[in-house]
C-alpha cells in the first residue's frame, strides 16, 4: 500500500513538473515572438489630419435636407392631432 502511494506522488510530481516546464517555455516563447514582431514590424505612427474646412452656406445651422425636415414636422403634427 505504501508503495502505491509513493508511486502516485512520484507520478503527480512528474506531471506537475512537465506542466510547469511547458508553461515556462510558453511564456518565454510568447515574449520572444512579441519582441521579434515589434522589431521587424513596428507600428506605424499616426499621421495628423488637417481639419477640413466645410463650405459655408446660409443654412449651416441646419445640415438636414428640407424634405426631411418637412416630413418630421408633418409626423409630429399628425401625432399631436390624434
Amino acid at each position: 500500500m505504501n508503495n502505491l502511494i509513493n508511486d502516485g506522488f512520484g507520478l503527480m510530481l512528474l506531471g506537475m513538473g512537465f506542466v510547469f516546464v511547458f508553461l515556462c517555455l510558453l511564456i518565454i516563447a510568447t515574449g520572444l515572438m512579441s519582441k521579434l514582431i515589434n522589431q521587424y514590424f513596428p507600428e506605424a505612427t499616426p499621421v495628423a489630419k488637417k481639419p477640413s474646412v466645410a463650405p459655408t452656406t446660409s443654412n449651416s445651422a441646419s445640415a438636414t435636407d428640407p424634405k426631411i425636415t418637412a416630413a418630421i414636422t408633418a409626423a409630429i403634427h399628425q401625432h399631436r392631432n390624434r
